[in-house]
């Protein structure tokens, strides 16, 4: 005989939901039957990245493959990472990027 589930509680937000399954006590086999769960494949989902050339001295590249390998990442991540950083600064503002730098 199957478990009785527990009813899939309604969110208020994405946020919401995620602070919920991400809790230690909301176990997700007290909500969701895994044993009927089906692996999803999306045909026609569209990559989320964009490959992009980009020219750069070789002194610069060397250095950023040098820290790279400190923090045994790889460099194309850490570019990625330094890159994202900076536009959540920009997006902040110009107010908030002075004072970050200070």
């Amino acid at each position: 005989m199957r478990k009785r589930l527990k009813p899939t509680p309604k969110f208020k937000s994405e946020a919401e939901e995620r602070v919920f399954w991400e809790s230690p006590e909301n176990d997700s086999t007290e909500y969701v039957d895994w044993d009927l769960a089906k692996l999803a494949t999306y045909p026609r989902l569209k990559p989320s990245t964009e490959t992009i050339s980009i020219r750069m001295p070789e002194d610069v590249l060397n250095t950023i493959r040098d820290h790279a390998r400190r923090l045994d990442v790889p460099y194309q991540s850490l570019i990625k990472l330094w890159c994202a950083e900076k536009v959540a600064e920009l997006a902040r503002g110009p107010v908030a990027a002075r004072r970050l730098r200070k």
